[in-house]
């Protein structure tokens, strides 16, 4: 007959609440990964753009963008957007813009408030499934967008 020792019976029930933890925040991928709610909400509006770097819970990080759980008050004064950055509110979801490049978007629907406050004069483009320019945003500018449908940004 095995005894458990108590050091070793916290330790297993220890992994087994963690283990819980994770699995109710997070889904199996391909392949056996895990993938956080953050980063599927990510991956429903970034689909056409490379991996994420870095995922963690509470951010998922691609070169020139951080995506994070939006603030609970919806208002561009409430993005805390960094100087240089287009940050904006999509689906409940922040996406904070710093690098010069054209992102493609999917499913990029709704209304919600951004914020560039890039260099003062810069000007953020947002297009149409076409190409062409829906609207412009000019730093620094803060508002509430509508969404429907952008196919495509480019910050600067």
């Amino acid at each position: 007959m095995n005894i458990i020792k108590p050091a070793a019976l916290l330790l297993a029930a220890s992994a087994l609440v963690a283990a819980s933890t994770v699995a109710a925040t997070a889904d199996d991928a391909p392949g056996g990964t895990r993938v956080t709610a953050l980063q599927q909400a990510a991956d429903e509006v970034l689909a056409d753009n490379p991996k994420p770097l870095h995922v963690t819970a509470d951010a998922v990080k691609y070169e020139g963008l951080t995506v994070t759980e939006a603030p609970r008050t919806k208002g561009a004064q409430d993005l805390a957007c960094g100087y240089g950055h287009l940050c904006m509110i999509v689906k409940g979801t922040k996406f904070d813009f710093y690098k010069c490049q054209t992102w493609n978007l999917t499913n990029w629907t709704g209304d919600g408030p951004f914020t560039n406050n890039q260099t003062p004069g810069t000007v953020a483009k947002f297009f149409n499934k076409d190409g062409s320019v829906r609207w412009t945003s000019t730093a620094y500018q803060a508002g509430t967008a509508t969404w429907d449908p952008i196919w495509s940004l480019r910050p600067c």
